[in-house]
């Protein structure tokens, strides 16, 4: 398929710099799959939405201060965007400027750390070797910044506001922006109702800032991600559709999650590498409904969830969602594919 065909425009404005306040009360598209009219919610009255036996499975990564602002040896600044970890102190980052990644070039970190650039990546990154105090060994701590997207301008001035409120297991780039909406206090709603509640794993990578960048799907290569899927996950969703449950995927990483460890027809418990890359055509295994922001054109997260309900009715529910003012992108607002 032609990349083309997943483009809108999108009028600057509608770019959200900051979280909704509080977080629960941001607006809801639901699109259902089979047709009909969109239907326009508060992110709250999911309550209403769900019912009791259905299941929520939230991805539980925690996004790390992998922003680093260093100095190259001739003084200029320099800022590192670490994505992977490949042990002994090797990572592989994102660095601008681009001229700073000049092979065996030396970046310093307050004179209590340094990375040297050994190669580059098949992905336009590099790989860089950290010698002194070690990202895993605190460094991180001391000078690394939460990492925002390029199209949040205003500063995040704290730095929750950038991770769910059941993040747990560090290690991604990015947030799993789908989750920004629930708040404990509907999480716990949710629980009350019988609305069950279980958790994957997958670090979000270099895709998220990566553009599909070919003519064609099928030309785009996935950079890998890590993912997680507990057995006791994996049993709740069988258990769920045994009861007439639904299992309602939080997010696109939750999707590719579920989604890697469903390739021998349903959801098995595992952990490893994934560069599944969900385009039409893709036959869905691991949930029955999907809570998820609006993304950006010609992304490989707007092909996913076209390939969910379909990418005209994906394009009609975001000119419906510009026309009727929805916020977009990570602090934007939701869509409830049903």
């Amino acid at each position: 398929m032609d990349v083309a065909a997943f483009d809108y425009e999108l009028p600057p404005d509608l770019i959200a710099q900051e979280p909704h306040r509080p977080r629960d009360h941001s607006r809801l598209l639901v699109v259902r799959r089979a047709g009909g009219a969109f239907e326009h919610r508060r992110f709250f009255e999911l309550e209403e939405l769900l019912r009791p036996g259905d299941m929520l499975v939230l991805n539980n990564t925690r996004v790390i201060r992998a922003r680093l602002l260093g100095r190259r040896e001739s003084g200029g600044r320099v800022e590192l965007l670490l994505l992977k970890p490949l042990g002994d102190g090797r990572w592989e980052a994102l660095i601008k400027p681009g001229r700073a990644g000049r092979m065996k070039s030396r970046v310093h970190f307050d004179g209590i750390a340094e990375a040297e650039i050994i190669s580059s990546t098949e992905y336009g990154g590099r790989l860089v070797q950290f010698s002194g105090l070690l990202p895993e060994a605190g460094l991180l701590d001391r000078i690394g910044q939460v990492p925002t997207p390029p199209y949040i301008t205003r500063p995040v001035d704290d730095s929750a506001d950038y991770q769910t409120v059941y993040a747990q297991h560090d290690g991604s780039a990015a947030a799993p922006t789908a989750g920004f909406h629930f708040t404990q206090q509907l999480l716990e709603r949710l629980r009350q109702r019988g609305v069950e509640q279980r958790f994957v794993t997958l670090h979000v990578g270099l895709d998220t800032f990566r553009p599909i960048k070919s003519e064609r799907l099928e030309e785009h290569d996935m950079h890998s991600e890590h993912f997680t899927v507990p057995v006791e996950t994996a049993a709740a969703i069988r258990a769920t559709r045994v009861r007439g449950g639904r299992v309602v995927a939080v997010g696109t990483t939750t999707v590719r999650a579920l989604e890697s460890a469903a390739q021998s027809g349903e959801v098995s418990a595992g952990c490893g590498w994934t560069r599944l890359f969900i385009r039409p055509g893709y036959v869905f295994r691991g949930f029955d409904a999907l809570l998820t922001n609006f993304h950006l054109p010609r992304s490989t997260l707007l092909v996913l969830v076209s390939a969910l309900a379909g990418r005209e009715r994906i394009l009609a529910a975001y000119r419906e969602a510009i026309e009727m003012r929805y916020r977009f992108y990570s602090f934007g607002d939701a869509m409830l594919i049903a």
